[in-house]
């Protein structure tokens, strides 16, 4: 709280501004025009700089100069205790020089007390007052006035906002504060906030409160508004309901939230808004991975239970799609099995892309490669209704071959024995009837997984590729840059490396 003192009303010789004011049928003013406070600010600094008169260099008189050379004889010590005495009288004759009252508000003749407040570079504002309305109003004076025989005047100084002061003080003798408030910005509220805590206006504060609960913000206003509602030293004025808003509530955790919202987007069969919606998650999530490792740990847990449900959905379509081929029932028409299982896939690829994102997509590339059944009934689908669970795979194989994730050698392994041979059989409709699909990068992917393999499985999984190659030629993915790297670790290493072995062996050592 801002320094008050109680002291005697002394006439001051300086000579006072009269404000323009809104007089009240108790004879003071209401909400002062703060723009005209602050011109009269501006025009008594202007004219104090006008009328301050020039450094004048006038040679010393004969009297000063004897002086100054009497104190030069009193030697050093002397001369300095001279010194800070004359520095400090100084300062305090320009102190209160500076502070002088330059704004009266209020008539003097139907008011009881005078308040006079100090604010920045000196300036002061005096304010004629009715000691029974701020008693009334603010807890603050009527403890300050309870402690004191009767006064006349009080002083608040080093007060850090006069101008907010003066009007919220205006404002216990405004028959409707929120009707004030209602034509003032955010930041001006929280500024009259500020001071009706501090001086235990509880209506002013309470109104401030509403008001800030109700009005909208602006995106840069939000952390100022949170900053300041924190700040207040008591919660009984209704802080709770303005904190709500950007405050979650602790009874609805944050994971169940997301779970939620997820579900929403992956139950979804409106093409524009998934489209958006999942546009949209994927940026808010990366940032949460990149600012709150918490987050990104609730989210990834969210991510893997989307994912088991999609796998559950995907199988039981499966099932069904198998069956209605075996019976030869039709699959066309909207809402079919078929679309039910494109959609399944691209919600899956939408969560792997996530997954990436979050560097945590080995759990995912294990869980894929464990899905046998699904594997087994693939083949017993058309093309046109089970490609879109190639794209799954030829994802998880671009990723590992970038380095986007990471998975065990047996991983890797049981991934292509599982899923490359469906990828193959697909390769030619994804080629031409996706568009999105990119050959040249699935055929590195696939060739670069094979390699991090040991030279065994390698051969095994190129041989078996060379033979659909062989016979489908363009309608397989190409891995001849693969198979290349794979012919010289067989067939060129090895005679390399014996070669310089045997050379090694055989070299004459130098000085012999």
């Amino acid at each position: 709280m801002a320094d008050f003192r109680v002291r005697r009303v002394e006439h001051c010789p300086t000579k006072l501004k009269n404000v323009p004011i809104a007089v009240t049928p108790e004879g003071f003013w209401c909400c002062p025009s703060l723009v005209v406070f602050q011109k009269t600010l501006k025009r008594q600094q202007s004219s104090q700089n006008r009328h301050k008169p020039p450094p004048q260099s006038q040679k010393p008189s004969p009297v000063m100069a004897q002086k100054h050379l009497q104190e030069t004889k009193q030697g050093p010590t002397q001369s300095r205790s001279r010194a800070a005495y004359d520095d400090r009288r100084l300062k305090t004759k320009v102190e209160n020089s500076q502070r002088k009252v330059a704004v009266e508000f209020g008539d003097p003749m139907t008011s009881d007390l005078k308040l006079v407040l100090y604010g920045k570079r000196g300036f002061c504002v005096q304010m004629n007052v009715h000691r029974h309305v701020i008693v009334e109003c603010s807890s603050f004076f009527a403890d300050k006035l309870s402690q004191q025989s009767p006064v006349s005047c009080l002083e608040i100084g080093e007060c850090e906002d006069v101008e907010i002061y003066i009007e919220t003080l205006g404002l216990m003798y405004c028959k409707d504060i929120k009707l004030r408030l209602i034509k003032q910005s955010v930041m001006h509220v929280l500024r009259i906030l500020k001071i009706a805590e501090s001086i235990g206006f509880d209506i002013c504060t309470k109104l401030c409160l509403e008001y800030l609960e109700a009005v909208p913000w602006v995106d840069e206003d939000e952390e100022k508004v949170v900053s300041s509602i924190q700040r207040l030293r008591s919660n009984r004025n209704g802080v709770s309901p303005v904190l709500k808003r950007v405050i979650p509530d602790n009874s609805n955790p944050p994971n169940d939230t997301l779970a939620h919202i997820m579900q929403l987007i992956l139950k979804s069969n409106e093409d524009r808004g998934r489209r958006e919606m999942k546009s949209l998650v994927s940026k808010l999530l990366q940032e949460n991975n990149l600012t709150y490792d918490a987050a990104s740990n609730i989210c990834n847990e969210n991510i893997y239970d989307s994912c088991r449900s999609c796998l559950d959905s995907m199988l039981v379509l499966f099932r069904q799609a198998a069956e209605s081929r075996s019976t030869e029932k039709s699959m066309d028409g909207k809402g079919s099995m078929a679309r039910q299982v494109a959609l399944e896939a691209d919600n899956l690829l939408w969560l792997v892309e996530i997954l990436y994102g979050q560097q945590a997509a080995d759990e995912f590339v294990a869980m894929w490669t464990t899905q046998h059944e699904l594997a087994t009934l693939h083949s017993k689908l058309a093309i046109v209704d089970r490609h879109p669970v190639s794209c799954i795979t030829a994802r998880l194989l671009v990723g590992i071959g970038r380095g986007e994730v990471l998975p065990s050698k047996d991983t890797r392994k049981l991934l292509l024995e599982t899923w490359l041979q469906p990828l193959i059989s697909d390769y030619s409709w994804l080629q031409h009837g996706c568009r999105s699909f990119d050959g040249k990068m699935v055929e590195d992917g696939i060739g670069r997984t094979i390699l991090t393999l040991p030279m065994e499985d390698q051969q095994s999984i190129l041989l078996a590729w060379l033979g659909n190659f062989l016979k489908v030629g363009d309608n397989c993915p190409n891995l001849r840059r693969a198979f290349e790297v794979w012919w010289r670790r067989t067939f060129i290493r090895p005679y390399i490396e014996s070669d310089n072995l045997l050379q090694s062996e055989n070299a004459v050592p130098v000085g012999e």
